[in-house]
Parts: C-alpha cells; sequence; structure tokens
C-alpha cells in the first residue's frame, strides 16, 4: 500500500521517501507519495525524482495493483533500485493549476443541478458533461453566477462517512456514469462553504484548494450538445 502524502496534505510538493517496487512495465512504486494517480477526471502528477547519482523526469502517475500508485518515468530512463531512498518532486504549477479547475468544477455542479455524466481536468481548462435537455440560455449570468461564488472565498473542506451513511443519502452522488469506490468501508466528501450550510458536498477523491479564492477568476468556454441529452460545458482559468 502506498501512503497517500496528497490525501493529507494537497500542498506538498516534495518528501522522501523509500523505492519499495518496480513494475513489469516499467514503472515504480514508493512507499509514499505526494504524486497524485489519474483518477476522477483529474490527471495523474508529473514532476521528478532525484537521488545520489541519479535523477528520473515522471511523465504521469497512475493506480497500480491494490492499493499501490505507480510513477510512469519518461522513455528511457534508468530506475533507482528498490530499496532506495529517494527525494520526488511534484510539477507544482501543473498540479496547483488542476487542484483550481477541479475545485471550479464542483463550483459548474452546483450553478447547473443536473446529473454529470462526465468531466475531464487539464492545466488550461476543465470540462463537465450534464444529462440535461438544453443548454444554458444565459452563459453570461452562469458565469457571473461561478465568479460570485469563488469571490466568496469559503472554505474547502473534507469529511468522510461510511457507506451505510452514503447509502442513506444518495443525492450525495452528483455523477451518473461514475460511483464512489467501496470496499474500504468509507466515502471521503469535499465539503464548500459551513458545515451547517454548505454550498457544495459530495464524495471526491481529487486534490482541491483550500479556500475559493484560490481558483481566480473563471470564464465559460464551448458549450456543445454530445448527444440526446448530453450537454458538455468548458470552463477556463483566467490566468
Amino acid at each position: 500500500m502506498t501512503q497517500m502524502l496528497f490525501r493529507d496534505d494537497p500542498y506538498l510538493q516534495a518528501a522522501r521517501a523509500q523505492v519499495v517496487a518496480h513494475t513489469d512495465a516499467g514503472g515504480l512504486v514508493l512507499a509514499r507519495t505526494v504524486f497524485y494517480p489519474t483518477g476522477g477526471g483529474q490527471p495523474g502528477d508529473a514532476g521528478h525524482l532525484t537521488w545520489p547519482g541519479g535523477a528520473l523526469e515522471i511523465a504521469t502517475t497512475v493506480k497500480g495493483e491494490g492499493d499501490a500508485i505507480v510513477l510512469v518515468p519518461a522513455d528511457g530512463q534508468a530506475l533507482p533500485a528498490v530499496g532506495a531512498e529517494v527525494e520526488q518532486t511534484l510539477d507544482w504549477d501543473r498540479r496547483y493549476r488542476h487542484m483550481r479547475i477541479h475545485t471550479a468544477l464542483h463550483l459548474l455542479s452546483v450553478a447547473i443541478p443536473f446529473g454529470v455524466t462526465g468531466g475531464a481536468i487539464s492545466a488550461e481548462r476543465g470540462r463537465l458533461d450534464f444529462d440535461m435537455p438544453e443548454l444554458p440560455e444565459d452563459k453570461e449570468g452562469l458565469q457571473e453566477r461561478l465568479n460570485a461564488m469563488i469571490a466568496s472565498d469559503a472554505p474547502v473542506s473534507e469529511d468522510w462517512i461510511t457507506e451505510a451513511e452514503l447509502d442513506a443519502q444518495p443525492d450525495l452522488v452528483k455523477t451518473m456514469s461514475v460511483q464512489p469506490p467501496r470496499g474500504a468501508g468509507r466515502i471521503r466528501l469535499i465539503r464548500i462553504g459551513d458545515v451547517a450550510s454548505p454550498l457544495d458536498l459530495q464524495p471526491c477523491g481529487g486534490t482541491h484548494v483550500a479556500r475559493l479564492g484560490e481558483i481566480g477568476t473563471v470564464r465559460l468556454g464551448k458549450m456543445e450538445k454530445k448527444g440526446r441529452r448530453n450537454r458538455r460545458i468548458y470552463l477556463h482559468l483566467d490566468s
């Protein structure tokens, strides 16, 4: 099992760790990692490793067998030996943009109260697909509402509930195509706003900013029909 340092502190940019395994596909597993693996529409982290006499660029990060997190190196690079101590460092600018966009997409799901059928995040933009009959008519008004929520600078926090508690509150799950992972006995929730009256509360395993003000101003991009009821909406960071 890989200890997920990013779960405890998404702002942690570097940490030392021991290499515990190599994979058949040429990846490596650390005992603990600051690298987030691809999942929930959020890309896997990139960055680099260093150790005495060596360095390695990490192209992306994925989930491995069980609870292992696999760092995928760029092609043609030698791996540190199993048992070696390495210093891992994130491509922080890229990760932080993922955090800002991911949190902004939570707000988009608040502004558009329909089921979410898909989504994707990059360092440049994010998108959500909604199960809705028509595209929003007032794009400018929707954008103003998003930026007003961001300007509130509400806190973003996490909580945990049991699987049984989630079953009793099915409306917490906004995603229609992907359900929260089960089997661990508890589900992670991301809360935006106060505990008593949150602006948003939903299961999510990704990384987010600590306060909405960190997102900065956003603008809505292309809005598309992607099927009989599927509507795709893009969101961009202004800086």
